[in-house]
């Protein structure tokens, strides 16, 4: 016999549009290779479980909650009924199963051989192994973490559809803030379809331009309620929002994997209310207060100011302006006297020096001396004549006496 996995290269390579293969020949050498594989343990969830009364077989389905990814799975009824009385739909299962290939209708499916329930220890072991795992990614660090707004104007709320964990959320954040809105998507809180329900709600609501902040709540349950908010690809979808993300799940014990990558962790859906929504009434009256206190401190300031100014204006330079002026006029008027006196002394003492002065000047100067009778005789050229052998014979000179001049001519 062929080896099916070369048989399946070779048939990619030998058919063509002219020369197809049957379906069932397909299918023969798809089932030919699978069964070549071998036994492997597979972990799910039972979503859907048959047990028809007096079948040997029991069917179902086990499911991928992470992916949404589910595969058709039998066994026999002793095999099932071995663990029937701690297993039922949602339950989560490790299966020992081959897979096996039904050609007739070209349908995959397990065959277990064996069925072992995860309890709830193994599940809190594998829980805390995940946490550590995401924690090393820093996917829980504070750092990261956004801020919630004041005061958010829209609301994402994901949550069971008339669940009490809405109730709480709505009715609480209306009675904090009346006019506050909410975005509310229903989801499945728990079992197969929760996680792709819950990611494709908070995506939903994140790409939503008008959302503040949104709020995943979910009421109290058992380890096995609360699985799908530890769900890895749920933690990594609620770190990558970029708008601020509350986790109010379960009650104050429940600490799903949510609860860390959210931005703020709520211990009920009441909390989560009133943790995001402030209470208008409180906000009154902190606005009341700071009204008065502000008040208090204007009119502390302005009695301040007030004492101050009356000090200032007690200080007799402010209540008596003019009477520094007055006391510095005597002084002025003192020093503007001296001043006139000593300018006085100067002024009569330089003009009996420059008497004095005129007198000698007068009395040296040569008009006194020719109103004494005294002459002056000059050359035609103006030379004054100072010796007689200066002048010629007959030489005419110009005698210049007090009350004018005349001319003389020498006679020998």
């Amino acid at each position: 016999m062929s080896d099916p996995a070369v048989t399946l290269g070779r048939m990619a390579l030998n058919t063509s549009a002219d020369a197809p293969l049957p379906v069932g020949e397909v299918s023969r050498l798809i089932g030919g290779w699978i069964d070549r594989l071998g036994a492997v343990w597979v972990e799910g969830q039972i979503t859907q479980l048959s047990r028809r009364p007096g079948a040997g077989v029991v069917f179902m389905t086990l499911r991928d909650p992470s992916y949404d990814i589910s595969v058709s799975v039998t066994c026999y009824r002793q095999v099932f009924d071995a663990v029937a009385d701690v297993v039922s739909e949602g339950a989560r299962v490790v299966v020992h199963a081959k897979p096996e290939w039904y050609a007739p209708r070209g349908q995959l499916s397990l065959r277990a051989a064996e069925i072992k329930p995860v309890g709830v220890g193994e599940l809190l072991a594998r829980l805390e192994q995940l946490k550590k795992a995401l924690a090393s990614e820093g996917l829980f660090a504070p750092e990261r973490k956004k801020a919630l707004p004041f005061l958010p104007q829209l609301i994402g709320l994901v949550c069971g559809r008339a669940s009490a964990a809405e109730r709480d959320v709505l009715e609480n954040a209306r009675h904090r803030w009346p006019a506050v809105r909410f975005e509310v998507r229903n989801v499945a809180v728990q079992g197969v379809h929760a996680v792709p329900q819950v990611i494709q709600a908070v995506k939903e609501l994140d790409a939503l331009d008008d959302v503040d902040v949104i709020i995943v709540a979910r009421g109290g349950g058992s380890v096995e309620d609360l699985l799908p908010f530890s769900d890895e690809q749920l933690v990594r979808a609620v770190v990558s929002c970029r708008t601020p993300v509350v986790s109010a799940i379960g009650h104050e014990p429940d600490n799903p994997l949510l609860d860390y990558a959210a931005d703020l962790r709520a211990s009920t859906p009441t909390d989560a209310a009133k943790k995001v929504v402030p209470d208008v009434g409180e906000e009154y009256e902190r606005v009341r207060f700071l009204q008065d206190r502000a008040r208090r401190s204007v009119l502390s300031f302005i009695e301040r100011e007030e004492r101050g100014l009356a000090h200032a204006l007690a200080r007799p330079s402010i209540e008596d302006p003019h009477r520094m002026i007055d006391e510095r006029e005597d002084q002025v008027s003192a020093l503007l006297d001296r001043a006139r006196r000593c300018l006085g002394h100067l002024l009569d003492r330089a003009d009996s020096e420059l008497s004095h002065t005129h007198a000698r000047v007068v009395g040296l100067s040569p008009a006194a001396t020719l109103r004494r009778g005294y002459a002056v005789l000059q050359k035609t050229d103006g030379h004054v004549v100072r010796a007689p052998d200066e002048v010629t014979a007959e030489e005419p000179l110009r005698a210049r006496v007090a009350e004018g001049e005349f001319t003389v001519i020498r006679a020998d």
